[in-house]
C-alpha cells in the first residue's frame, strides 16, 4: 500500500509551498515550517486547524481545489515517480502482489498523478480524502484499502513518507516502509512497526526481502 504525495512523487516541497502562500493570503501570518508540519490529513481539516469555524464546507471545497490547481500547475513539468519506483511496481505486478493507494489528497490529486504517468493499472484499490470520514493518522485509509483487496492488514506494508503516515499503518495494524523524501529517521522515533527505512526504491534490500528478486 502506497501513500501518495512525498511517496511515490517527490512533491511536498509544492503542497507546502501552495498552501503557505494561501494561507497567509487569507491572514494566516505562519510560517513554511509550520506549514509543512500542518500538512496532514484533508484539506478540510487543515484549514479548520488554521481557522477554527470560519470557512463553510463550500468555501473549504473552493479553496482546496485552488491550492491543488497551483500545485498541479507548478508540479505538472516535474512530474515522475520517486527513482526505482516503476521497476518496483511492475515487478510486484508481475508477481500478482495486490496493491493500493491510501492517501489523504483528493481524487482530483490522485488522477492528476495516476493518469499522467499511467499507473492506474497497477493498483486494484484508491482510496482518497473523498472516500473517508477520518483521515490519517486514524486507521479508516488503510482498513479500506485492505478490506478492498481483500487482504488482512496483518499482511500488508505500508510505504509512507509522513510520521502521521506511519501512525495511520501503525493504528491499522500494519508494518510500515518510510522512505525519507521529506523527514528524517529520527522523526519516526515514536513508531514500532517500521520494518526499514529508504531514500528511494533502488535499495537492495526492498526487492530482496519484499519481492524476492
Amino acid at each position: 500500500m502506497f501513500d501518495l504525495n512525498g511517496t511515490m512523487i517527490d512533491d511536498m516541497d509544492y503542497h507546502i509551498k501552495a498552501w503557505h502562500t494561501i494561507l497567509n493570503n487569507l491572514g494566516a501570518n505562519i510560517s513554511l515550517e509550520r506549514t509543512k508540519e500542518e500538512c496532514y490529513g484533508k484539506n478540510h481539516e487543515l484549514l479548520e486547524r488554521i481557522f477554527p469555524g470560519r470557512f463553510t464546507n463550500s468555501e473549504k471545497d473552493s479553496m482546496s481545489y485552488a491550492k491543488e490547481e497551483q500545485y498541479q500547475r507548478e508540479f505538472r513539468p516535474q512530474l515522475k515517480l520517486i527513482k526505482g519506483l516503476d521497476q518496483f511496481l511492475e515487478k510486484a505486478h508481475q508477481q500478482h502482489i495486490p496493491m493500493a493507494i491510501g492517501s489523504a489528497a483528493i481524487t482530483f490529486n490522485i488522477d492528476f498523478v495516476l493518469d499522467g504517468l499511467n499507473l492506474r493499472h497497477y493498483f486494484g484499490s484508491i482510496i482518497s480524502a473523498d472516500n473517508v470520514v477520518k483521515s490519517k493518522p486514524d486507521a479508516e485509509t488503510y482498513l479500506k484499502c485492505a478490506a478492498a483487496l481483500q487482504v488482512d492488514p496483518a499482511n500488508c506494508i505500508v510505504f509512507e513518507d509522513a510520521p502521521k503516515g506511519v501512525e495511520s499503518a501503525q493504528n491499522a495494524g500494519m508494518q510500515a516502509v518510510v522512505i525519507t523524501s521529506m523527514h528524517t529517521k529520527e522523526e519516526f522515533a515514536a513508531y514500532n512497526n517500521i520494518i526499514g527505512f529508504i531514500e528511494d526504491y533502488t535499495a537492495p534490500w526492498l526487492n530482496e526481502q519484499l519481492l524476492g528478486a
